[in-house]
């Protein structure tokens, strides 16, 4: 690519930073990490990196994802632009930010070691880095209008998930109690759940059935005019 026809205008640097979320134990967690270069080194940062060249934004995240996660085929949406003229102390440096929803037990946690990284509860986030707590705070918001109408949520999950499960899971993202009763009516509603011959006695002798997502089946109805709405 030549520079000619831009050779009097002022260049700056391409970031991505992703806000890798996962849920365990009925709360949200994100992966965070302590920075192990300047500026600001030592601090607590969102997992991210420079975008290289002949690389494309969404490939730059898809790299991070991979590198600090060892997930593969993980859910990402782009949240969007970050580009305050001194967010960095370091150069001028425009980030693009990516929110990414894992299975926290399919983690590799030899790269916890690696990174110095950890997954900290949502709620216990400290300081950040830069603009990472403003980035985290606006995944959030994105994420409880998307979860009520896409069945994104399900990306937190293992495979198979008993109601009280999926019930918890949606109450940590949308930071408030859910009503059993209306909750189980609107989800079971939609037909989009397998119920299988299998159940989770870990809290109780009578046990709750696990449930899987079909995403074919889903798929079939939102051509038929279903719209996923919790």
């Amino acid at each position: 690519m030549t520079t000619a026809f831009y050779k009097n205008k002022d260049t700056h640097l391409i970031a991505v930073d992703c806000i890798i979320i996962g849920f365990r134990d009925n709360d949200l967690y994100i992966l965070i990490a302590k920075r192990q270069f300047e500026p600001m080194k030592g601090g607590w940062s969102l997992m991210g990196g420079f975008v290289n060249h002949g690389e494309s934004i969404n490939e730059a995240a898809g790299r991070v994802l991979d590198e600090f996660t060892g997930i593969d085929g993980i859910f990402m949406e782009q949240l969007g632009a970050y580009g305050e003229v001194e967010r960095d102390l370091g150069e001028r440096v425009v980030s693009i930010a990516y929110y990414a929803l894992v299975n926290i037990d399919k983690f590799d946690t030899s790269l916890a070691v690696k990174y110095d990284a950890r997954w900290v509860k949502m709620s216990l986030l400290p300081e950040l880095i830069f603009d990472h707590n403003k980035m985290v705070k606006d995944t959030i918001n994105t994420l409880q209008k998307r979860a009520a109408v896409k069945p994104i949520g399900f990306n937190l999950l293992s495979d198979q998930f008993t109601l009280p499960m999926l019930q918890s899971l949606y109450e940590a993202i949308y930071q408030e109690s859910i009503d059993k009763r209306n909750f189980r009516k609107k989800i079971l509603g939609m037909d989009i759940l397998e119920k299988l011959d299998l159940k989770d006695k870990s809290s109780s002798k009578r046990g709750a059935f696990y449930y899987q997502f079909n995403k074919d089946k889903y798929d079939q109805l939102i051509q038929q005019g279903l719209h996923f709405s919790l």
